[in-house]
Parts: C-alpha cells; structure tokens; sequence
C-alpha cells in the first residue's frame, strides 16, 4: 500500500502562497531560483518560506521542483505505463488504485442523464484542502461533484452546480459532507471504512475514462495515449483529452496525473499550478519519489 503523509489543516492564503512560490519556481527552473529568491517573491523570509512549504510538502522546495521537471515525468510515464499494462494482463485494477482510496463509480441511467437530476437533493459545502478550498457534493447514491474554487464564493459555487444538475433540488449543507471531507484527503481514514461511491453523469465513453482514470496509481503519470489504449481505443487520445477535460470529480477521479507524452504538464479544468501542485504534492508523499535524482 502506498505510504502517505496526512495533512490534517489546510490554510487557503497558505496555498496561495504556496501555488505562487511553484509558478515562480517552474517559470525560471533553468536558472534554478535560490530560496531566498523565491522567499522574496512571495513576500517571505527565507525561514518562513521554508517552514511553511516544509510543513505543506513535506520536502523542501528544491526537492519538490525535481518532481515537476521533464526528466521526472517522463520516468514517471514509463513506469506508470509498465504498471497499466501488468493491469491488463492479469485483468485487475492497479495496487495503487486512486491512491489507496477505495472508490466505486456508479454511473447514471440514460433516462436520469435526460432529466438533468429531477426529483434529486443534491447537498453540498466548502472545505478546505491542501490545494484551496472546493465545492463538494453528494446525493443519497454518492458523490457527484468535487470543484476547486478560486474564491469561497458560496453564490459562485452553487451557480456551477446548477449548471449540471439544472432539475435537482441544490443545498448548503456543509455538516453533510464534512464526514466525506474528512475521509477524502486523508486516506489513512480509509481503514475498516465502506468503500466512497462516485455518483457520474456522462456518456458511456467519457465514463469508460473516468474509470480508466482510477486505475492510474497515486503519484503515477500517465498520457492521454496511455488512457486511449487502456480503454481499447488507441486512436481516440484527442477524444481521451476531451473526457479528462470534463471530469465532474476533481482529484477523485485523478485526471490531473494525465499529461503529454513530452512530460509537459499540459492542460487543467482547475489552473495549471494547481495540477502541478497536486503532482508534487503526491510525488513528495511517496517512498519511490524520494529516490529520483535530477538528471
């Protein structure tokens, strides 16, 4: 089983930051900012930046920049690809699968597709996660929707809702998914727990994505080519694109591990530095990503 560190308070104005100090990092990676460099670009010391990008990475700065250069992603490709194809072969979903998370995806009838969740409570809140606060959904069959937001605008959130489920009843109800919250970016809570059910509502190709999606493990890397194939369609890596673009569940169903087949990040329904964020933050919560040397 994968091995994770749990993060148990989110601060939002510390991601902030913290997406800041990674955007700075990734633009001028060939000159390989010092931290006191990026220290004062973020309007920090150098020991608080420090502290502060320990405590939320793990690892210290420079060593979170190795995760995201080209070099890394490609190994990380190759490797994650190797695992997709023993999946194949021996017909069973990968040992990492959505990093060590259980989930199930339950997917809507046509005739629910149809009526856009008429007859349907849909109870949501905003929580706090290690990468801003999000919008987070769920119906008396499972969860529907999970949106990273870029303000806690509770207006804003439940008008994307709607958006999608323009027939069913909306609620803020954010005690309804706090036990959720609590489970989702904190797998060790998984133990001895039922399985979390991902309500989706999409066509029969975008669902055989998302599902392809699971199976890529945490911290893997994979390429819309890799997801092509794995659904037996390996012509179709545009049409793959499209699908992980339109994923309802962000970071449950990992389309941010998708990238091009150059180790660029590609990109993001929810900001390119957030997808890079999230791929650092799983790489440095990995004993295998410790070993990586920069090329």
């Amino acid at each position: 089983m994968t091995s994770m560190k749990s993060v148990s308070v989110y601060n939002s104005k510390d991601y902030s930051r913290i997406a800041g100090a990674i955007a700075f990092m990734r633009k001028h990676h060939l000159t390989q900012p010092d931290l006191a460099t990026v220290a004062q670009h973020i309007g920090l010391s150098e020991y608080h930046f420090q502290r502060l990008f320990s405590q939320w990475a793990g690892i210290s700065p420079k060593r979170f920049l190795q995760y995201l250069t080209v070099e890394y992603a490609k190994s990380k490709i190759t490797q994650t690809k190797s695992l997709l194809d023993l999946t194949l072969d021996v017909g069973l979903s990968s040992p990492g699968r959505l990093h060590d998370l259980f989930v199930n995806i339950e997917a809507m009838s046509p005739g629910e597709f149809k009526t856009g969740g008429a007859g349907k409570q849909i109870r949501y809140g905003i929580h706090d996660s290690p990468f801003d606060k999000y919008l987070l959904a769920t119906t008396s069959r499972g969860i529907c929707n999970l949106y990273f937001l870029d303000s806690s605008d509770q207006q804003t959130a439940e008008q994307m809702l709607r958006q999608s489920w323009g027939s069913a009843e909306i609620i803020y109800d954010p005690q309804a998914t706090q036990p959720l919250h609590d489970l989702i970016f904190n797998p060790d809570g998984f133990i001895d727990k039922k399985p979390l059910t991902l309500l989706v509502k999409g066509t029969n190709f975008q669902i055989q994505v998302w599902r392809a999606l699971l199976r890529v493990p945490f911290a893997g890397i994979a390429t819309y080519q890799n997801i092509a194939s794995l659904i037996g369609r390996p012509t179709a890596a545009r049409a793959v694109g499209n699908a992980v673009g339109n994923n309802p569940l962000a970071y449950l169903i990992p389309c941010h591990r998708v990238i091009r087949e150059s180790g660029e990040l590609g990109g993001y329904h929810w900001g390119k530095e957030r997808k890079a964020a999230i791929l650092g933050w799983e790489a440095s919560r990995t004993s295998g990503g410790e070993s990586f040397n920069q090329v």
